[in-house]
C-alpha cells in the first residue's frame, strides 16, 4: 500500500515539475509563459526543478521494475506481454494519437506553421511523416518502460528458473549504496558526453537513461531479495535529511562556482568538472531520496483513508491527462499579472484537484479508458 502511496506522491510532482517549467523556462514543454524571472525565482525554480528531476522518474522505473518480476510469474511471457502492451502500450499510442495532436493543434494553435493546415492535412502528415513518434509527451515513460518490460520478459523466458526465497547475501548497506551512486553518476557523466542534458530522441532524454536503467533493474532486485522491508527506519531518515540538506549545498556550489550565474551550463555534459560534479550529485540525490521516501513511507504511510485510495487508482490516468489540463489552465492564466512563481504556486494547488477530478468522474467512467488506466 506504501508503494501505492509513493506513485502518487511522484506523479504529483510530476505535474509541479511541468508547471514549474511553465513559468520558468528551464527544460523542455509545450507551452512557456516566457516572462523574465529574478535571480530569487530562477534559484528556487532552478533548485527545485533539479532536485525533482535527480530521483522522481528514476523513482517511477524503480517501482515499475519491482511489480515486474511477480506479473511475469503469474501470467508467463504470453500474458506478461499481452497486459504491458494493454497498461503501457495503448496508453502511450491514445497520447501520441489524440492526445498529442489536439495540444499541437487546437491549444497551441500550431503557431509554428503559417498559413496554418486544416486538421485533416495536419494530421496526415503527423502520422504518414511519423511525427507521432516524438508525439509521447509525458507518456515517454511509458514507452521506455515497455520497452524494459519487453526486455526483461524475453530475458525471463530463456534464462533458468530464479529462486523463490530472497538471497540474503544481496547486501543493501553504505558500503553498496556508495557503490551504486559512483556507477550511477559515470554512466551517468560518460552517456552525456554524446546526449547531454537538453537532448532527446524519440522524445527520450537518453542523459537521464543510466539511472533509469540501473534503477528498474534495482526494483527487479527488490522484490526477488525483499530489500524494501530490509532497509533500517533510522538509516533511512538519515539519508532522507542528508540527501535534502547536502542536495542544496552541493547544488548551489556547482551553480555558484560553475558558471551558472554568468549563463554558462557546462553541467549539462562535456569533460568538465561541472558535468562530472553534478552527475555525482545527482546520483546521490536519487540514492537518498529513493532510500530515505521507501522507509519513511513504509513505516509512517502504509495506510490508505477513501479519499487517498480513489487518488492512488486515478494516480496513472493523471499522468496520461494532465498535460492538456495545466496547458489550458496556464493560457487561462496568462493575462493576470502576477510573478510567475505566484502563478506557478497558484496552479499547483488548482490544477491537481482539477486533473483528479477529470479522470476520476470523466476519463476512467469510460469503459475502454477504465481498462488501460
Amino acid at each position: 500500500m506504501y508503494i501505492d502511496n509513493l506513485r502518487l506522491l511522484v506523479i504529483v510532482f510530476v505535474v509541479f515539475v511541468h508547471l514549474a517549467v511553465t513559468y520558468s523556462g528551464f527544460g523542455s514543454w509545450y507551452f512557456k509563459e516566457g516572462r523574465q524571472i529574478g535571480i530569487i525565482s530562477s534559484a528556487v525554480f532552478g533548485f527545485f526543478q533539479s532536485f525533482t528531476q535527480a530521483y522522481f522518474m528514476g523513482f517511477l522505473f524503480l517501482i515499475a521494475g519491482y511489480f515486474v518480476p511477480g506479473a511475469y510469474d503469474r501470467k508467463g511471457l504470453a500474458g506478461f506481454v499481452k497486459d504491458r502492451f494493454i497498461r503501457l502500450g495503448l496508453p502511450t499510442l491514445l497520447y501520441m494519437l489524440l492526445i498529442n495532436p489536439f495540444i499541437l493543434f487546437v491549444q497551441l494553435d500550431l503557431y509554428w506553421i503559417r498559413p496554418k493546415p486544416d486538421f485533416v492535412s495536419f494530421y496526415a502528415d503527423y502520422i504518414g511523416k511519423l511525427w507521432f513518434l516524438e508525439g509521447s509527451g509525458p507518456l515517454w515513460f511509458a514507452f521506455a518502460l515497455l520497452i524494459f518490460s519487453l526486455l526483461y520478459g524475453i530475458a525471463r523466458y530463456f534464462l533458468p528458473k530464479l529462486p523463490d526465497k530472497p538471497d540474503r547475501r544481496v547486501e543493501i548497506g553504505l558500503k553498496e549504496a556508495a557503490g551504486l551512486i559512483v556507477f550511477l553518476a559515470v554512466s551517468t557523466f560518460l552517456v552525456r558526453l554524446v546526449q547531454p542534458i537538453g537532448t532527446s530522441i524519440i522524445n527520450m532524454q537518453l542523459c537521464f537513461f543510466p539511472q533509469y536503467i540501473v534503477l528498474f533493474f534495482v526494483g527487479i532486485l527488490a522484490y526477488r531479495n525483499n530489500l524494501f522491508a530490509r532497509l533500517d527506519y533510522r538509516c533511512g531518515r538519515r539519508w532522507l535529511r542528508y540527501g535534502f540538506i547536502l542536495g542544496l549545498v552541493v547544488w548551489s556550489a556547482i551553480m555558484l562556482f560553475g558558471g551558472a550565474l554568468n549563463g554558462e551550463f557546462l553541467f549539462n555534459g562535456g569533460y568538465n568538472w561541472q558535468a562530472a560534479a553534478f552527475a555525482f550529485w545527482e546520483s546521490f540525490v536519487a540514492v537518498a531520496m529513493v532510500t530515505g521516501l521507501i522507509t519513511l513511507f513504509r513505516d509512517k504511510y502504509n495506510y490508505q483513508s477513501r479519499l487517498i485510495k480513489i487518488l492512488s487508482d486515478n494516480s496513472f490516468a493523471v499522468y496520461v491527462f494532465h498535460a492538456p489540463i495545466i496547458i489550458a489552465a496556464a493560457q487561462w492564466f496568462h493575462p493576470v499579472n502576477l510573478l510567475p512563481i505566484g502563478k506557478f504556486i497558484i496552479l499547483c494547488f488548482v490544477t491537481i484537484p482539477v486533473c483528479f477530478v477529470f479522470t476520476h468522474y470523466i476519463a476512467r467512467r469510460i469503459p475502454i479508458l477504465r481498462r488501460i488506466l
